[in-house]
């Protein structure tokens, strides 16, 4: 852990806050030029900012001015504020951005954000289908599916816990591939029936013990809980599934357009 200094060479040239500028509200620019320096890695996680007093002297702002810039980075993840003697604004590690627009796949997020994605097999197999898994995927009564659970990871850190259910008959020898990849890539190239389009439904989830122990967090703690059903181009069901994500650790985005 590193405290840095208001003259630190990793905060570098302060940003320009003169009235005659128009880039925004002087907080907005704070915390766009810190963000910037945690992104290029000059301020990196785990180091402590300095004292508010004198940081807001030396950018020329008030301290409640900083304390806005803080508290947003904070609410973003990227800030952590801890009291007592000891205590301070700290820089956390900067959570991982899923963007669920276009059906990307956890690989992909991974690849996107620059980072190896990981994958542990909780469980895999063919089991008889739930009342809402079969109804998802269009099956008639007593249709098994195909179950793969896996913990998701990057940075070898857990980040969301996978529960996915596949068809059977539509994917013969499914589970004798390698399941530490992408399942995306699988049901393409060797099924020709990936998804192409989804509907997810976000809501916040309180994790069980089982749960919490798969993700490294807590018993109770709050989870992201994203449902999907997604369908082939044709329109064909092919995938049920429950994904649950750290909170502390992602930060859940879609890109929406208007007609």
């Amino acid at each position: 852990m590193r405290t840095l200094q208001v003259d630190d060479e990793a905060l570098g040239d302060k940003p320009d806050l003169s009235a005659s500028t128009s880039d925004g509200p002087s907080h907005a620019r704070i915390a766009s030029w810190l963000l910037d320096r945690i992104a290029s890695g000059r301020i990196r996680a785990d180091d402590k900012l300095p004292p508010e007093e004198e940081l807001a002297a030396s950018l020329g702002v008030s301290r409640m001015t900083l304390r806005q810039a803080l508290g947003s980075l904070e609410g973003r993840g990227y800030i952590e504020r801890r009291r007592g003697r000891s205590g301070g604004n700290f820089v956390r590690e900067p959570k991982i951005e899923v963007d669920l627009s276009g059906l990307p796949g956890f690989t992909e997020l991974m690849r996107r954000a620059n980072v190896r994605a990981g994958a542990r097999i909780v469980r895999a197999g063919i089991v008889p289908a739930t009342t809402e898994v079969a109804a998802a995927l269009e099956l008639g009564r007593q249709r098994d599916v195909i179950e793969v659970v896996r913990v998701r990871s990057a940075r070898r850190v857990p980040l969301a816990l996978e529960e996915t259910y596949l068809p059977a008959h539509l994917f013969p020898g499914f589970l004798e591939r390698s399941l530490t990849g992408s399942l995306y890539a699988l049901m393409r190239q060797h099924y020709d029936l990936s998804p192409h389009h989804a509907k997810e439904w976000l809501e916040p989830e309180i994790s069980t013990p089982e749960h919490a122990e798969l993700l490294e967090v807590e018993a109770g703690s709050a989870l992201m809980l994203v449902t999907r059903q997604a369908s082939t181009a044709a329109g064909q069901p092919v995938e049920f599934a429950y994904d649950r994500y750290r909170p502390d650790r992602t930060r859940i985005s879609i890109d929406t357009t208007t007609d």
